[in-house]
C-alpha cells in the first residue's frame, strides 16, 4: 500500500526526539522492518512538523491473552516485557507473532511457600521454591523454557518469600547462565533482600515508607535499575484507602532518581485474579510517564525511560532509539512530549517492525 515500494517508507518533515531534545524537521526512513537511511523509491509521508519517538517500552506487564498484544501496539507500547506468566503456550504463541507488540518473558517466577503470590492459581507447580538448594535446579527449567530474564518474589525477611540465602542462590545461578534477575520488592525489607543478593532490576517500590538512604546509596553504587511501577501503587494505595501515603511514594522515587539509579517504566498491567488493581494493557503506560514527571524526572528523562533506558538494561540492543539499523518500532506524535508529557496521548502513526498499526483514540487509562 505505499506505492513504489511496498516496505519502504519516507518520513518527511518529522521532528525527532534523540533522547535529548527534539530536532529540526528531517526524514526518517522506514525500510522493512528497519530503519533506514536511503529514501530511493520510498513512499513518501509528509509528518508535517509531528514528533517522532522511539516506540515505548513498558518494564513490567502480565500477558493473559492473545488479545492484550494488540492494546499494547494501538498505544505505542511497541514491546511488553512480561514478568510471570505459568501460560508456558501462551506466552510461546504470543513469542511467535510477528508486525505487532514483541515480547520478552520471565517466564514462571520463583516464588516462597507462604508469600501472597503463592496463592496464585497454577503457581505451585512451577514456582515454589524451598531452599537455595533448589536454585540451580528452577533458574535451568527456566532456561529451558526460554525465559529472558529469571523474576524473584521477595517479601520482608519473615513474610513468606524466599529466605536470603535462598534469593543469593537464585541470583547466583542466574547470572551463571547471563541472565538478568528482577527482584519484586514492595517493602523496604524486600528492597534490603533484594540488594544483599545482588538482584539487578527491582520492581516496585513501597507505598509510604520510605527506602533507607543507606539502602539507596547500596543501590546507587551497586549497579541496579528500578522498575517503580507507579500506576500499581497509586491504584493499590487507593483501593486500601491510603491514597495518602501514595506522595511519599513518589518522593521514594525521587530520591532513587536523585542518586542517579536507572528508572524505567513499567505498569504492572494485568488481568490477573486475586491482584488487587488491574491497570489496563497499553494505555496505562502513558500514565505512568505522567507519574514520573510528578516523581521529579524531566519529560526528557520519563520518555527516556520507557526507551532507550530499558532497553539498554534489558539487552534489547535492537531498538530504544531511532537509529538506522535498529527496528523501525516508532511512535508519531501530533504534540511535543517535552513541553507536556500528556502528548504522549496525541498518537497520530505507529509502526511495530515496520508495520503500520491504527493508533487508539483517545488514550484514555
Amino acid at each position: 500500500m505505499w506505492g513504489e515500494s511496498e516496505n519502504k517508507l519516507a518520513i518527511r518533515n518529522v521532528r525527532v526526539f534523540d533522547g535529548r531534545e527534539i530536532g529540526d524537521p528531517t526524514t526518517v526512513v522506514i525500510d522493512g522492518d528497519r530503519i533506514g537511511s536511503d529514501s530511493e523509491g520510498a513512499q513518501i509521508l509528509d509528518a508535517q512538523g509531528g514528533i517522532l519517538i522511539p516506540g515505548l517500552i513498558d518494564a513490567h506487564v502480565h500477558l493473559d491473552s492473545p488479545e492484550a498484544l494488540d492494546h499494547y501496539a494501538a498505544h505505542g507500547v511497541t514491546t511488553a516485557l512480561d514478568m510471570g506468566s505459568v501460560d508456558t503456550a501462551l506466552i510461546a504463541e504470543l513469542r511467535a507473532r510477528t508486525a505487532t507488540t514483541t515480547v520478552r518473558s520471565a517466564g514462571a517466577p520463583i516464588i516462597g511457600s507462604a508469600g501472597v503470590h503463592a496463592q496464585v492459581p497454577g503457581i505451585a507447580a512451577v514456582g515454589i521454591i524451598a531452599g537455595p538448594d533448589q536454585a540451580e535446579t528452577m533458574v535451568a527449567q527456566r532456561v529451558s523454557a526460554g525465559s529472558d530474564y529469571i523474576k524473584v518474589i521477595l517479601e520482608a525477611p519473615g513474610e513468606g518469600g524466599p529466605d536470603a540465602d535462598t534469593a543469593k542462590a537464585v541470583v547466583t545461578a542466574a547470572h551463571a547462565h547471563n541472565l538478568r534477575v528482577i527482584a519484586h520488592a514492595s517493602t523496604p525489607g524486600a528492597y534490603a533482600m533484594a540488594i544483599d543478593a545482588g538482584a539487578d532490576i527491582l520492581t516496585h517500590v513501597p507505598i509510604g515508607l520510605p527506602i533507607p538512604a543507606a539502602d539507596i546509596e547500596r543501590l546507587a553504587t551497586g549497579a541496579h535499575q528500578v522498575v517503580p511501577t507507579l500506576t500499581m501503587m497509586e491504584g493499590v494505595a487507593e483501593i486500601y484507602g491510603v491514597s495518602a501515603h501514595f506522595a511519599a511514594t513518589l518522593a521514594t522515587v525521587a530520591a532513587l532518581h536523585a542518586a542517579g539509579i536507572p528508572i524505567m517504566a513499567g505498569t504492572d498491567a494485568n488481568d490477573m485474579p486475586g491482584i488487587p488493581f488491574h491497570p489496563v494493557h497499553g494505555a496505562s503506560l502513558h500514565h505512568e510517564l505522567e507519574l514520573l514527571v510528578q516523581a521529579g524526572l524531566t519529560s526528557a528523562e520519563a520518555l527516556n525511560a520507557a526507551t532507550a533506558v530499558p532497553a539498554r538494561h534489558f539487552g534489547l540492543t535492537d531498538r530504544g532509539t531511532i537509529t538506522p539499523g535498529l527496528r523501525a518500532d516508532l511512535v508519531l506524535l501530533d504534540a511535543d512530549p517535552l513541553a507536556d508529557i500528556t502528548a504522549t496521548r496525541a498518537i497520530r502513526k505507529i509502526w511495530c517492525g515496520g508495520t503500520e498499526h491504527a493508533p487508539a483514540q483517545p488514550i484514555t487509562d
